[in-house]
């Protein structure tokens, strides 16, 4: 397989209006993706530097429906992580922005449309690609790995399909873009709207720009995505107080909200006839694994939902073994037929096959309640969300260990990180340190200086201790 939509079969409905009122009927954009892809000619690997843009939007459907395999990077992407990734992975092309195509030189330009260009790149290694590998995705473009998820075809499919599915989408729809294209919730909204023929609106502007609101009243929105963040900006922008008649639909993912605010948006959607979709996923399962159906968000607030249709969840003990009372706490395992190859570490990697096996350990902890209805409680390994990006903390402490030669340790929840130093006068370098590093909005992190970095007796930090300083 190696073809997500036939995007032939909706003719001459709009696929896509971007914010300057420039737009693709469906035959257009299947046009245009076959040009580009005929360019390219045969089975590749293609690095798409993306943007919430017409050229960007061509270059991912030319190469998911037509067998190239692209790497999902933000196109404004660190230099050093970006060099780091192209050596690793050594693609044929790469397919930028062309206010960017300077920035690659010796790199020859051979097509270019909607603003976007074609690079040839020089690399003389090609690594071989396993036959289903239908695109990658950074895994948390913010601290320098190149790990990357191997997705399939069928993976992409499935997800879309599904998530279709729980969401009733249908050709009457018109998402309007919050969220990136290299990020796997924004790829999901753009894959599962593609499938019925609904019409994307799309726009590089954000929650807080006049612009947006006026695009998204102009185009009579009818949904948009949000991770938590965006839920807190929205809540500070009074959005219940926003004339939207065309709004039917918000979705919420890419972390755990606060029973609070899912309480508040839970509410507003019930009181306007709406519906508020809190929903739970991961790159490693293409997208989704789990969504509270709208008719209970007001009353599970604070869970994540039920598996989406034909996945499963199981709660595993620290033995290994399968939890089934209620309110116990285990390791949530999800399987489905969106889970995922497995990742990529090296060029080599490319050629691997199914790793997974339709099963993935999420690494997050939960319980289920009589209801059978599942609330995450916690986190295995260190890792928080910020803003949709997973960001590792033991890396986030490596990394200003190696830079300031000072000792620290990560902790704080989802969308809020609290460094913990000992030397004050590091702690705005080492804030803008990780502000560089990871890409994300400051308000997301402060430093804070304590006397020493609480540990036990084996030299292990107590991490919990850290609670104290910002519960």
């Amino acid at each position: 397989m190696n073809r997500i939509w036939d995007l032939s079969e909706h003719g001459s409905k709009m696929a896509v209006i971007d914010e300057y009122g420039r737009q693709l009927t469906y035959a257009d954009l299947d046009s245009e993706a076959h040009a580009l892809a005929d360019v390219i000619g045969h089975r590749c690997l293609v690095f798409s530097l993306c943007r919430n843009e017409i050229g960007s939007l061509v270059g991912y459907t030319a190469f998911i429906n037509n067998g190239i395999v692209p790497v999902m990077i933000n196109s404004h992407q660190e230099e050093a992580l970006l060099d780091n990734l192209l050596k690793t992975y050594c693609p044929e092309y790469l397919w930028v922005p062309a206010d960017m195509k300077d920035k690659f030189e010796g790199m020859l330009s051979v097509y270019e449309a909607r603003d976007y260009c074609l690079l040839k790149t020089e690399y003389k290694k090609q690594y071989p690609l396993f036959d289903e590998l239908g695109l990658l995705i950074t895994t948390s473009g913010s601290t320098g790995s190149p790990k990357l998820v191997r997705q399939s075809y069928l993976n992409v499919l499935d997800n879309a399909q599904t998530i279709a599915e729980y969401l009733k989408l249908d050709d009457t729809e018109r998402p309007i873009t919050t969220l990136p294209m290299n990020y796997v919730y924004g790829l999901s909204i753009i894959n599962s709207h593609f499938l019925v023929g609904a019409t994307l609106l799309l726009t590089e502007k954000g929650l807080m720009q006049k612009e947006f609101w006026n695009f998204f009243k102009d185009q009579k929105a009818t949904s948009f995505g949000g991770v938590p963040y965006t839920y807190e900006m929205l809540d500070k922008l009074r959005f219940y107080r926003m004339e939207l008649p065309s709004l039917r639909t918000m979705t919420q993912a890419g972390g755990k909200i606060t029973p609070e605010l899912h309480e508040k948006f839970a509410a507003y959607a019930h009181d306007q006839g709406r519906n508020f979709v809190v929903m739970y996923g991961a790159a490693e399962a293409t997208s989704r694994m789990g969504y509270l159906p709208p008719e209970k968000a007001v009353e599970k607030k604070g869970s994540m939902g039920i598996p989406i249709p034909r996945g499963k969840f199981t709660l595993i003990d620290a033995e290994g073994k399968e939890i089934t009372e209620p309110f116990s706490t285990g390791e949530l395992v999800y399987e489905g037929k969106n889970v995922t190859l497995g990742y990529a570490e090296c060029g080599e990697d490319l050629a691997k096959g199914d790793e997974r096996h339709g099963k993935l350990e999420t690494g997050d902890m939960a319980q289920f309640d009589d209801d059978g209805f599942y609330y995450i409680v916690g986190r295995k390994k260190r890792f928080l969300k910020i803003y949709g990006n997973r960001v590792n903390l033991d890396e986030i402490d490596r990394l200003i260990k190696g830079e300031f030669e000072i000792e620290a340790a990560s902790s704080g929840v989802d969308d809020h990180m609290f460094i913990f130093i000992t030397e004050e006068n590091k702690a705005e370098p080492v804030k803008e340190f990780v502000v560089g590093k990871t890409k994300l909005n400051p308000s997301a992190f402060k430093v804070i200086t304590i006397e020493e970095i609480p540990k036990n007796e084996s030299g292990k930090t107590l991490y919990n201790e850290l609670k104290k300083y910002y519960e």
